[in-house]
């Protein structure tokens, strides 16, 4: 059996060939480091730099990716009785050189890799010293764009040109901060006979029978074993055949009337546990286990009379894609605990999601993220890693591609939530829409990877799993790549230079990205700026606002709806309400057209750090006014009014659930007094998976004041909403106090009731300005007169109720205009 030993302890960090000077020079000589790391984390550990997301700390530490770094061990060594021990690095950051007891083993050019070093004649006993030297990155990049020539990008730096995270070189949300570092798993692996070199799976289902093919690539030493065997085992089903000579060796285990997987929201999850064992009679040599999930995937992109579908079929179900796009969850993803991902993961589905998109300027993330994403249903959109640049298909940087491509081909495989592989994002509209094509001239630019080279590694390693070219991408480089009608699309001329009610004007297939800016939540952010005064233009906020014209757009993007901010607690409140509404109109508006559309991807969940930015969910972990938005607009069964064409007004039923569905309720036009001017009642069954439209009667649909009336929503089975026929600048909204009444601390949650004489709107609670871990359910509420709405918060402790029902943490549209 393979023998493991983590080399995890007793690790330093020095910096090498620094000119004298530089802050490099003017380290310890040796400093304590942390494997799995980097060496902005040991640096900050062991007190030498200040930490890089507060204030202005990042425009300090642009040295450390320009400098040489090189980690030490000992490997106290006794010896092994098997007959080979490899050196394994799951994962070197990124330009690396292993020596041990003085001799190379061996050089490394890709984050994205795992590495195996045979060290059997090298180790001694007793002490063995290790090193690997941590070349920069930049020199690197840099030297390979000398050496094949500059290629377009959407950024001024050459991460096209190595093999490593795209976003550490900065994005228009995230930090420049250039890692180096052992930033995975290293370890010693002692095997004898053989050795399971490559695992290859594919489950699918046959009728009611699960089917697990799996095919393996074994290495061995010394002489062939006449009775070595592959067993493979699940669900108590097993299969063994015979594991003589070279190739490829493959075996089939059926599993009868299995229980299947299914996407959160369609039904169980169910897991068994896959065991592949290599065996000489009855030594088991390696073994590898995996949990799997028996289920089919489909995408749909038929062609049909309005272009071409992109739909996802699950188990031969069409499945609507609640979605949104995920960047790494830090900088440095070594710190990204299995706890930290299932928080973000549950976040995703407490926002009603069903699919997380991992972005091809992020990383392949860790085995753990997928694991819990099996678990618990959520479907995974696997990007390759090329983003927003045109990347050279020449050595060296050819070869990287396609043994990293065939490395996490083969890690990711086995995950019953993946069910989608995505050449690149953004690259091949890039070629169509940003210039390159006179700039290129006939050199490469990536797509060969999109359209060979990807395919053909996921055709092979991975057949059960869909595979698309692009994101953004229409099937056909004779359309063009962002064409609505056929493919997924991405939108972004609505935050970069239109209103968000553009959104409107699209009749996408699938949108893989759209998204809107919002600050992150004001503990987030006054923890991690401290700028006196703090305004949205002081030094602080400029340098946490990475987008081109940043705050410009947040001010453009709001005028035509909300009221002019007064203070920065007023900016605050009003930029993350417009981020939530331009979300929730995009995303209500295209799952009206269910049918004709088949998802959304929203940018973006997550961020990596305390920053303005695309996420629902702030650097800190803690929710925005837009994950509640996307909770509401993402609900399985939604009630949502929405423009027709002849100029009217529809409801629009939304049942995204494997039943039926029967709505029955009101849609009564209220004055802002609380009373009532029309009413229409309904009673419809939604059909599974489906919608239907309902026009609204022109006597609700058509108001005496478009100022002062609103349309009140309640069907049974949805969220209550409301409908106003005015911006909310433009509306009657008068000053009111808020009848506040908030009840008891009881296990944890307290309850605040809010009531008022007049209509009021926009109402938002910010529990995290009294304590930062508190939150509350819902926002961007509506109070209408003549009832109570209800909000929960939750602390850890029983929070102040003087300040909890008070300006600034109580907010509303009307106290804005009031004044």
């Amino acid at each position: 059996m393979t023998i493991s030993l983590p080399l995890a302890t007793g690790w330093t960090l020095s910096a090498v060939d620094a000119a004298p000077g530089t802050p490099a020079a003017a380290l310890p000589a040796e400093i304590p480091a942390t494997v799995p790391g980097t060496v902005h984390t040991d640096l900050l550990a062991a007190g030498l730099i200040d930490d890089p997301y507060l204030d202005l700390n990042e425009l300090k530490d642009e040295w450390i990716g320009r400098t040489t770094w090189v980690y030490r061990t000992t490997i106290e060594w006794q010896g092994s009785a098997e007959e080979r021990t490899d050196l394994v690095f799951d994962g070197l950051d990124t330009v690396a050189v292993v020596t041990l007891n003085g001799v190379e083993i061996g050089r490394t050019f890709n984050q994205h890799r795992t590495y195996r070093f045979d060290v059997t004649a090298l180790l001694q006993p007793g002490a063995n010293e290790l090193e690997v030297r941590f070349d920069s990155a930049w020199d690197y990049a840099e030297g390979v764009i000398a050496e094949l020539g500059d290629l377009p990008n959407a950024y001024p730096t050459p991460f096209g040109f190595i093999r490593k995270m795209a976003a550490n070189f900065g994005w228009d949300w995230g930090p420049q901060l250039v890692t180096a570092g052992i930033w995975k798993e290293a370890r010693l692996e002692s095997w004898s006979g053989a050795r399971l070199a490559e695992v290859r799976t594919a489950v699918t289902l046959d009728g009611t029978t699960g089917v697990a093919r799996v095919t393996v690539l074994l290495e061995t030493v010394g002489a062939d074993v006449a009775d070595r065997v592959l067993a493979v085992e699940v669900a108590g089903q097993r299969v063994e055949v015979p594991a003589t000579g070279a190739g490829l060796i493959e075996a089939e285990v059926r599993v009868p009337d299995v229980a299947v997987w299914w996407p959160h929201g369609m039904g169980e999850q169910p897991l068994h546990d896959l065991t592949v064992e290599v065996r000489d009679g009855a030594d088991v040599r390696d073994a590898w286990t995996r949990r799997i999930g028996f289920r089919t995937v489909e995408l749909d992109t038929r062609e049909d009379a309005e272009g071409s579908a992109f739909t996802f079929v699950i188990n031969g179900v069409p499945l609507f894609i609640r979605g949104a796009n995920w960047i790494p969850d830090d900088c440095f993803p070594s710190r990204i605990t299995p706890e930290r991902y299932r928080d973000r993961i549950e976040q995703s589905i407490g926002a009603n999601l069903n699919l997380l998109r991992v972005w091809g300027g992020g990383i392949y993330e860790r085995d753990e993220f997928y694991d819990i994403c099996d678990e618990l249903g959520v479907l995974t959109w696997q990007d390759f890693l090329f983003a927003c640049a045109a990347y050279p298909e020449e050595e060296p940087i050819r070869s990287e591609v396609i043994a990293e491509a065939r490395d996490n081909v083969l890690r990711l495989s086995s995950h019953a939530s993946l069910v989608l592989w995505n050449g690149c994002n953004e690259n091949i509209w890039g070629w169509f829409d940003w210039n390159w094509q006179s700039e290129l001239g006939d050199r490469t630019w990536g797509l060969g990877y999109y359209t060979e080279v990807l395919p053909e590694v996921v055709a092979e390693l991975d057949p059960t799993t869909p595979y698309w070219a692009g994101s953004p991408f229409s099937g056909s480089m004779e359309v063009h790549a962002n064409e609505p009608s056929r493919g997924n699309m991405h939108i972004w001329d609505v935050w970069n230079r239109v209103d968000y009610t553009v959104y409107g004007d699209y009749r996408p297939r699938f949108v893989s990205e759209f998204g809107f800016q919002g600050p992150p939540t004001w503990s987030t952010l006054t923890r991690a700026i401290h700028d006196v005064p703090l305004t949205p233009d002081s030094p602080g906020m400029l340098l946490h606002q990475k987008a081109e014209d940043g705050n410009g757009k947040l001010l453009r993007g709001m005028a035509p709806h909300l009221p002019e901010a007064r203070s920065m607690e007023d900016w605050h409140y009003l930029t993350q309400l417009n981020q939530s509404r331009a979300i929730v109109f995009g995303t209500e508006w295209y799952r009206s057209q269910r049918g004709h559309c088949m998802g959304t991807i929203v940018w973006q969940i997550n961020d990596c750090w305390p920053v303005t930015s695309w996420a629902a969910v702030d650097g800190d972990g803690r929710r925005k006014p837009l994950w509640h938005g996307l909770r509401r607009a993402n609900a399985e069964r939604i009630a949502t009014v929405q423009p027709t064409d002849d100029g009217g007004l529809a409801l629009v039923l939304v049942n995204d659930s494997r039943e039926s569905w029967q709505a029955a309720g009101a849609l009564r036009r209220l004055g802002f007094g609380g009373d009532e001017r029309a009413v229409q009642s309904l009673s419809v069954e939604v059909p599974a998976l489906d919608r239907v439209s309902v026009a609204l009667t022109a006597d609700v649909a058509q108001p005496g004041d478009a100022r002062a009336e609103f349309v009140s929503v309640e069907v049974s089975g949805a969220r209550p909403s409301s409908h106003v026929f005015a911006e909310d600048k433009d509306l009657a909204l008068a000053a009111t106090d808020l009848g506040v009444v908030i009840g008891p601390w009881v296990d944890g949650r307290q309850t605040v009731e809010l009531t008022a004489d007049v209509f009021v709107r926009g109402v938002c609670l910010f529990p995290d300005r009294i304590d930062p871990a508190a939150w509350v359910d819902d926002s961007d509420v509506d109070v209408i007169p003549g009832r109570t709405t209800v909000l929960t918060v939750e602390s850890a402790a029983p929070l102040d109720p003087s300040a909890l029902g008070t300006h600034p943490v109580l907010r509303s549209v009307n106290d804005v205009i009031a004044g």
